[in-house]
């Protein structure tokens, strides 16, 4: 499948699992995908449902999300306001149950219907808009806030403040405090400090959304190269479909009330890239087939 081609859903659950690059039965037992992984690796949703309860009646946020993630791969979620993707996120993160399907990760239960895994749980780090570092830390204690509630010790903690401060690019800032950071580098300590908890699998809920085009842009070549030195899966929800495009290995897209992947599009440009990709013609017609999806929508 060339890069920019979706596979469309034509029905409940159908086209879900990406393209003819990743074979997948469903059933997780041992099939193998074009990374060598097997299906019962990365994170795997099947069914998964979210309904809320309103004055009105019940509000159907999910709908028979089905979508096999294999480990280590970057996929982007994006869609137009209210079509679930921070629901999706929050239930991935075990911070929301869904009302029904099972969510899994490496094989463990995240969710199993309303029941949640706690083992599973300990494989997600999540970033979220708003970098919520605690004030009156440095740096280098709020990225290693969950070390210590762990037990490690003094020296373990600052050397992996240290390890982890430069691998997001804050060498030589472990001891500013947040409000002497901007807004770029409260980001970077708030990717570091999920980073801490050495996940399998990184969540990340529009991360830069409130910071200038140009911090963005750099804060977007960053993290590809953090994607590569962690060896974690990440999960990005994003409102722009070039900031989708341009990370992405896959991008999921979802339909608004209820939400339902409509398709799933491989991306196949070589990493890492640079911001030049997005002047590529190739690259630009991803992104104006997406949008043209997405105004399908509307």
């Amino acid at each position: 499948m060339m890069a920019g081609e979706s596979k469309l859903a034509n029905g409940p659950g159908a086209g879900l699992t990406g393209g003819a690059d990743q074979a997948q039965d469903g059933s997780g037992n041992g099939r193998q995908d074009g990374s060598g992984n097997t299906a019962g690796e990365g994170l795997e949703l099947s069914g998964v449902n979210k309904v809320y309860q309103a004055r009105r009646g019940e509000v159907t946020a999910l709908s028979d999300v089905n979508l096999h993630i294999r480990s280590r791969e970057f996929i982007s979620l994006v869609g137009r306001s209210g079509c679930g993707k921070t629901t999706l996120l929050r239930i991935l993160a075990g911070l929301e149950a869904p009302s029904s399907g099972t969510v899994r990760a490496d094989g463990l239960d995240v969710w199993s219907g309303t029941r949640r895994g706690g083992e599973a749980l300990a494989k997600f780090g999540v970033v979220f808009q708003e970098a919520n570092l605690f004030p009156w830390y440095t740096v280098q204690e709020n990225v290693v806030l969950p070390l210590k509630l762990r037990g490690a010790g003094k020296a373990e903690r600052r050397a992996e403040a240290e390890r982890l401060c430069a691998l997001v690019g804050l060498g030589g800032f472990e001891n500013a405090y947040p409000r002497e950071l901007s807004g770029g580098m409260r980001q970077r300590a708030a990717i570091a400090r999920a980073l801490s908890y050495q996940p399998s699998v990184l969540l990340m809920d529009e991360p830069f959304g409130a910071l200038d085009a140009l911090t963005r842009d750099k804060m977007n070549l960053e993290l590809q190269s953090i994607h590569a030195a962690s060896g974690a899966t990440i999960v990005f929800v994003t409102h722009s479909i070039s900031e989708a495009v341009f990370l992405a290995d896959r991008v999921v897209l979802l339909t608004p009330r209820p939400g339902r992947i409509r398709s799933v599009t491989p991306v196949a440009f070589e990493r890492p890239r640079s911001l030049d990709t997005q002047s590529n013609g190739d690259f630009q017609q991803v992104v104006r087939a997406l949008r043209h999806e997405l105004d399908e929508e509307s």
